[in-house]
């Protein structure tokens, strides 16, 4: 009788088994861990001035952190540091100042180093920096329908956008007129203090004459 029972519950559980078995939900769980990354800015944005750099260093086996910067397709792989930290980070590691450097793209670089003695490295490409220069204006390419063209059709060529540049506008300053200098004389009045600078020395010679005849005159006189 027993023996029964367990071949009953055994041909039950086989017959059900194919049955439960596709109405079963099955969860996978995936590794949780924080990695290693540069939250802002993203790839390809366009930055001017103080740049919050968003960052993740919160891992597993800390040890230190080191922001660089490279320009975009760098051949050489010249990697320059903007700074260090001993400590790890989730939000704002450093305000990156990119009136220090040229305008143009650049790639940023976020390496940790483990105790290990491994590294874990997240990198972002092609930051614009447009402190000096105008800010392109992305035009995406439109997506024009694909059909097959009739027998002695000429498919009508696909034109491309390009990005449009905005020129900023040059001002030119405008010379603001100096008041009139009150020193300044005409050249009227220039004349005039002339002729009677001229009109005082010859009537002071002319008296000196006359006292110096007067003088002569006396003196003569006297000796008569």
């Amino acid at each position: 009788m027993r023996g029964s029972i367990w071949q009953s519950l055994l041909l039950f559980g086989f017959l059900a088994f194919p049955v439960l078995s596709s109405r079963m939900v099955w969860f996978t769980f995936q590794d949780a861990s924080p990695q290693v990354s540069i939250l802002s800015p993203h790839p390809g944005q366009a930055v001017q001035g103080a740049v919050p750099i968003n960052v993740n260093t919160v891992v597993d086996g800390f040890k230190s952190a080191e922001l660089y910067f490279a320009y975009a397709n760098n051949p050489t792989a010249t990697w320059f540091s903007i700074s260090q930290s001993n400590e790890p980070a989730s939000g704002v590691m450093l305000e990156w100042d990119t009136t220090l450097i040229t305008d143009g793209n650049y790639d940023l670089k976020l390496v940790v180093k483990l105790q290990d003695n491994t590294q874990q490295e997240a990198v972002v490409q092609g930051v614009r920096v447009r402190n000096y220069s105008p800010v392109e204006t992305d035009t995406p390419t439109p997506v024009l329908p694909t059909s097959t063209p009739l027998p002695g059709e000429i498919p009508a060529p696909t034109a491309t956008l390009t990005p449009t540049i905005t020129p900023t506008p040059t001002i030119t300053p405008t010379p603001t007129p100096l008041p009139t200098n009150p020193a300044e004389l005409p050249p009227e009045r220039i004349f005039s203090s002339l002729e009677i600078g001229s009109i005082v020395v010859l009537g002071f010679f002319a008296f000196l004459g006359i006292y110096a005849w007067v003088r002569n005159w006396i003196r003569n006189k006297k000796v008569v």
